[in-house]
């Protein structure tokens, strides 16, 4: 029961310094991401969005509110329709998490970057978004 105790005592401690919302096993941030940008859903995809987050759409970077992004991404995706997505690659620990895909939208191919983050009650929060051309 000590044993118990302590590995219970040790657990919520490292949770509380990380500053992690706990997530169930094997939780894929970007599932519900992946799909908001493959329908094109700029408002959705904008709910997880930080406050304040780098963004950078065919190269023209910025720090930009939630509002201001919503408003970039929602006019690129009305410039280019998404027809599919897939993500490539995944890394990151319990609370930061980095994803690399590719986008096929309006005819051409894109490099998505989405590295997200989670602070406190809210969860995972993209901090950083990027979609260029693919070479």
């Amino acid at each position: 029961m000590k044993r118990f105790l302590k590995i219970a005592f040790v657990a919520v401690a490292m949770t509380i310094c990380l500053g992690a919302k706990a997530q169930p096993e094997g939780y894929d941030v970007f599932s519900p991401i992946g799909k908001y940008i493959m329908k094109g859903d700029a408002d959705a995809l904008s709910k997880w969005f930080a406050d304040n987050l780098e963004i950078s759409i065919l190269t023209n970077p910025a720090d930009a509110s939630r509002a201001q992004a919503r408003q970039i991404v929602k006019a690129f995706f009305e410039n280019y329709t998404p027809r599919s997505f897939s993500i490539t690659h995944t890394a990151g620990r319990a609370n930061m998490k980095y994803a690399l895909a590719f986008m096929n939208a309006g005819g051409e191919m894109f490099m998505v970057t989405i590295f997200a983050c989670s602070k406190g009650e809210d969860g995972y929060r993209i901090q950083q978004f990027k979609i260029e051309r693919a070479m």
